[in-house]
């Protein structure tokens, strides 16, 4: 199981910012809840036990700090990581957040590939053992801790960007994704690089995986990309 699919609660009043943060968890594949307010933030923990909590510092009635205390005070949620999300960039602030139990902290205006990239390096800290890491399909399994690939008991030799290529599409199954989304998901948005440069790491990662019966799973979509899959 991928981080992907985990559900983060945004806390946070202002319905127009909460509107921003789903898009851009939607688009990582995250699963959103929203709460515009402490109530509301209680009666969707309830409802279901978040992975992790956006929590905004300034709210009207009970603050986002306010918030934090009380949840972990709670043998039911003190072990909900919270990143709080704040104008207040002051050192004092941030040990002040810190010292509630916040596990992180982002200072408005933030972006969006800093605000994911900050809740996959908490939600990886809060897996124990690092067992979500631990992907494996039909004897082919990826540890993303030592980074290494085995198939069929045996390991297999990937370069860096084939390794990142293989644990996108063993966390992905079944969904197909084009070159331009391959690109960022794997490079990152912001780098530049052409989209045939997928092609041949793809190339290079079925070759890799050709001696243990593994290559058909990365499939070519004629028209549209690539999709990993055990059904042929």
């Amino acid at each position: 199981m991928a981080m992907q699919g985990k559900l983060i609660l945004v806390v946070e009043d202002e319905a127009a910012i909460r509107e921003m943060i789903r898009f851009a968890l939607s688009r990582a594949e995250f699963r959103v809840a929203e709460a515009g307010s402490a109530q509301e933030a209680r009666l969707r923990i309830a409802d279901e036990r978040p992975d992790l909590i956006l929590m905004d510092w300034m709210m009207p009635g009970v603050t986002g700090v306010e918030l934090t205390r009380e949840l972990k005070a709670q043998p039911t949620s003190k072990d909900i990581p919270v990143i709080m999300v704040t104008a207040r960039a002051e050192e004092e602030d941030k040990i002040r957040g810190l010292n509630v139990g916040c596990d992180d902290y982002v200072s408005k205006p933030f972006s969006f590939p800093e605000l994911i990239a900050r809740i996959q390096a908490v939600l990886r800290r809060s897996t124990p053992g690092g067992e979500e890491e631990r992907l494996a399909v039909n004897g082919l399994e990826v540890d993303a801790a030592s980074q290494r690939v085995t198939a069929k008991g045996q390991p297999v030799r990937l370069g860096p960007t084939e390794y990142r290529l293989l644990h996108f599409f063993v966390s992905h199954p079944e969904r197909v994704y084009t070159r331009e989304q391959v690109l960022d998901r794997v490079w990152g948005q912001n780098v530049y690089v052409e989209e045939r440069t997928v092609d041949v790491h793809i190339r290079r990662l079925r070759k890799a995986l050709e001696p243990f019966g593994f290559a058909d799973m990365i499939q070519t979509v004629r028209g549209t990309g690539y999709r990993f899959s055990e059904k042929f």
